[in-house]
């Protein structure tokens, strides 16, 4: 008994594993007061939690050619670049040239608000844009462009969501998503389930938490405070990390938007890094 007991304890030990197997990047907005008052301080800590990997979400008044040699001289990569849903539909051509200086692979957007509601006219709409946005960027630029979630893309819409309306309407070789578990999770959603029905359509991904007892609804007047440490709110952090690299999420990026987020970065890192 003593040697079968010893036998599971090492399995135990053999096939314990982090949540993820790597460093994940992180997303510029959660940073964004620092990189306004101190750009190259900000990149220094950055570099000191160990992030190598970015998305630039904002130049915050920055040039790009700047901010990509305060980045080359820290051994830090930016591998998107988040902009305006309207600069990306109107001046493809400049958002591109700004996304290959800083050297972003992927040009990600978030779908404009409107005093109207999103509805499937609109979805319709917005994915014929995409489509054109996505073959402009991909066939003159070689960048990939990408959707990033709100809340308002999960509104039911026949038997699914418009989520899954736009899914279905944009083309998979001209348009690719990143998938926000949060702003998936609160309207209703279930992240792995999206994983796991769109698979290599998501190559990037928000890494983050909400404190326990936030009701689940889509608003627009979410306290950014309640993004809290990864493993200590809400969401099951193991199954959608499982889900997401059997989908082949590509990058990860954390995202706390909270005011105590120099805090909070480096207990999400460990919990991240820790064998369970």
């Amino acid at each position: 008994m003593p040697r079968l007991l010893a036998l599971l304890l090492s399995f135990a030990t053999a096939v314990a594993a982090p949540l993820l197997d790597r460093t994940p990047g992180v997303v510029s907005y959660t940073f964004r007061n620092e990189f306004k008052a101190d750009m190259p301080g900000t990149f220094d800590k950055v570099k000191a939690f160990g992030l190598t990997d970015i998305e630039m979400s904002n130049l915050f008044g920055q040039e790009p050619a700047k901010i990509r040699a305060l980045m080359d001289a820290r051994g830090i990569t930016c591998s998107s670049y988040g902009a305006p849903y309207n600069d990306v539909l109107k001046k493809t051509d400049e958002v591109a040239a700004v996304a290959k200086i800083l050297g972003a692979k992927y040009v990600r957007v978030s779908l404009p608000f409107s005093k109207t509601p999103f509805d499937k006219a609109a979805a319709l709409q917005r994915s014929a844009e995409m489509n054109a946005m996505g073959k402009q960027l991909r066939e003159k630029h070689g960048l990939t462009f990408v959707l990033h979630n709100h809340g308002m893309e999960f509104v039911p819409e026949g038997a699914g969501t418009l989520y899954d309306l736009i899914h279905a309407q944009t083309r998979p070789e001209d348009v690719s998503f990143e998938l926000d578990v949060l702003w998936a999770y609160l309207p209703g959603a279930d992240p792995v389930a999206i994983f796991e029905k769109y698979g290599a359509r998501i190559p990037l991904m928000h890494v983050k938490d909400v404190r326990k007892g936030v009701p689940r609804v889509w608003g627009h007047k979410y306290d950014s405070d309640n993004d809290v440490t990864l493993g200590t709110g809400q969401l099951d952090q193991a199954a959608i990390f499982a889900a997401a690299k059997k989908a082949g999420v590509k990058h990860f990026y954390l995202e706390d938007e909270s005011s105590h987020s120099q805090t909070q970065v480096p207990l999400s890192l460990a919990y991240l890094k820790a064998d369970r």
